[in-house]
């Protein structure tokens, strides 16, 4: 695994990433399984959405929040904020277009 911005969140870096990626294969597996069949309604992947995204919270959640804290300490000790700021102004992250949700259906 790599490091952290700060030696100091690279514990933390570690756990997340552990966390995450254990949540992440547990929401693809079903979420592939059932992308290709007729038995699974979009309110349906709704609401399985929605429980992952409440089990992501229970689980990582307090770990991505320390290990956030962490980084953004880090970016502030290592004069980082500033130019941060001025990459975001040059390059704005967009917001992709809405999807169609009933092009879909």
């Amino acid at each position: 695994m790599a490091h952290s911005l700060s030696p100091e969140c690279t514990p933390l870096k570690h756990e997340y990433d552990a966390c995450f990626n254990t949540w992440f294969e547990g929401y693809l597996e079903p979420a592939i399984a059932n992308a290709n069949t007729k038995r699974s309604p979009q309110a349906h992947r709704i609401e399985y959405s929605k429980q992952k995204k409440e089990e992501y919270d229970r689980k990582c959640g307090g770990i991505w929040a320390r290990y956030k804290d962490c980084v953004q300490k880090a970016v502030t000790e290592k004069g980082l904020g500033e130019l941060l700021g001025q990459a975001r102004q040059e390059n704005p992250l967009r917001e992709p277009p809405p999807s169609d949700v009933s092009a879909s259906s």
